[in-house]
């Protein structure tokens, strides 16, 4: 059962209405609008939440609020991660329009270059075939 939950953790989490810690409660939904830096937030709370369950009962049988939990946990780090992978494939994306820019500038000046290296005659010609 355990693992059916993890694979529909989403779905659990709105049947359920789960809630995070965050400046009160916020939902699923919300998770998405947090930077970084918050959902680390977010997790450090919950991971304290667990040790606190883990270090107060002598039962090894997970409760449902054991189970609420682990989604939780395990869907804020599946948001960072999705978060994460954009962030860095944006700085790729920005990195390789740079680097396209420049070699375009690089492209460019080489043109002119050859334009001025013509001689009279070859600039006479391109200018009569224009």
């Amino acid at each position: 059962m355990e693992e059916k939950i993890m694979e529909n953790m989403f779905e659990y989490a709105t049947r359920n209405k789960v809630r995070f810690p965050f400046k009160g409660q916020i939902s699923v939904e919300d998770l998405w609008d947090l930077r970084a830096d918050n959902l680390d937030t977010v997790f450090k709370t919950l991971n304290r939440q667990v040790k606190q369950s883990e270090e107060e009962s002598l039962l090894v049988t997970k409760t449902a609020e054991d189970t609420a939990l682990d989604v939780q946990i395990a869907i804020v780090k599946y948001i960072f991660d999705i978060k994460m992978q954009e962030a860095n494939a944006r700085l790729l994306d920005k990195e390789r329009k740079a680097q396209k820019q420049k070699i375009m500038a690089i492209l460019a000046n080489k043109q002119e270059q050859e334009l001025q290296n013509k001689s009279v005659d070859e600039l006479q010609k391109m200018l009569e075939e224009i």
